[in-house]
């Protein structure tokens, strides 16, 4: 695909969007982390010169809080990052996956790299008209060689070749044979 791609979603997502967002949760983190330690030390202070009354124990309850607070926002951010890393992962794997499945596809069709390549521009959405364009050919060698690819796919459409991997990426037959 070339970088002007309107389909490529590699160009539509932030890149850094999740690691600032996780940034700003750990700055936020350390503000509350440095607002226990006052606490917890006025709280200290106010026990050692005051003694125990009710403005101070309200004080400990707060501190005691704002740590708990601390801890559990802490815990929950890394537990956050671990799953966005899992699922980066998962998509990375899914997108291989996608990618070795047609790529078998295309080998099991016997399509030569010209009709491979029109394919998988036409499996992305890519109409005949901007494939040709893409591809520096005529509108009607395209159509010539989408005609090649779906019968050696024994399918008659984009939707029917496009069907074939994902009836494969979700294990099972969609029509129900």
């Amino acid at each position: 695909m070339t970088e002007a791609d309107p389909r490529s979603n590699t160009h539509n997502r932030k890149p850094g969007a999740p690691s600032r967002r996780a940034g700003l949760l750990a700055a936020l983190v350390a503000v509350q982390a440095v607002c226990a330690v006052f606490f917890v030390v006025d709280v200290t202070a106010d026990f050692t010169w005051d003694g125990a009354d009710v403005h101070t124990a309200f004080e400990a309850v707060i501190a005691v809080a704002l740590v708990l607070g601390v801890i559990f926002g802490a815990l929950e951010i890394r537990r956050t990052l671990d799953r966005i890393r899992r699922a980066e992962t998962a998509l990375s794997i899914a997108s291989g996956a996608l990618a070795e499945v047609i790529e078998a596809y295309f080998d099991r069709w016997g399509l030569t790299a010209a009709e491979a390549n029109v394919a998988l521009l036409a499996i992305k959405g890519f109409e005949v008209a901007e494939i040709a364009g893409l591809r520096g050919a005529s509108a009607s060698t395209v159509r010539v060689q989408l005609a090649k690819v779906y019968a050696k796919a024994g399918v008659t459409s984009r939707t029917q070749l496009l069907s074939v991997f994902i009836e494969d990426l979700m294990g099972e037959d969609l029509i129900g044979k």
